[in-house]
């Protein structure tokens, strides 16, 4: 799999109710996906590593809320402004769709393994959550074939197609 882009931004910690967050810049949040409204993420608030979810704001940007511990792991505290560094948490990805063995076993029979994960995040979460809603072998087994072809057919210099239809 690819690794996933990694956003860096600077924002001032504050404090909403009983928590502290910050607000993310949509010009990152847009590139990730939401799933449930949520975006799972992973990164560091200077430098110290965490996993966490972005939430929605209704009329405004994602929020990410940051503990005591994170906080104190990060040495910051509301009022200052911090270094963070984060990135999709595509582990969410395997977790929810996983890879069909038969799909598995032909990318690397074909050796298209490495054109697969040259896909985006969003076409491969795409395709294998397609395939995994799929009831019938028969069915599985045809639409698999499908994303081989489509695979094969790629330009051998070009790009990976935009999408996969299947």
């Amino acid at each position: 799999m690819t690794k996933p882009r990694q956003y860096k931004f600077k924002a001032t910690i504050y404090k909403n109710g009983i928590n502290f967050c910050v607000d993310v810049p949509a010009a990152i949040t847009s590139a990730f996906t939401a799933v449930k409204g949520y975006i799972r993420i992973k990164g560091t608030i200077n430098g110290f590593p965490f996993t966490k979810f972005l939430v929605p704001v209704k009329g405004g940007p994602y929020r990410l809320f940051v503990n005591m511990g994170t906080l104190k792991g990060a040495k910051t505290t509301t009022g200052e402004t911090a270094e963070f560094v984060i990135e999709q948490d595509e582990e969410v990805l395997e977790k929810d769709f996983p890879m069909p063995e038969q799909l598995a076993m032909l990318l690397k029979e074909k050796k298209l393994t490495e054109a697969f994960n040259a896909l985006t995040y969003h076409q491969r979460k795409d395709v294998l959550r397609y395939l995994n809603n799929i009831k019938t072998t028969e069915t599985l087994e045809k639409n698999i074939q499908k994303v081989i072809a489509q695979l094969e057919n790629k330009p051998v210099d070009g790009p990976v197609p935009i999408s996969i239809k299947l």
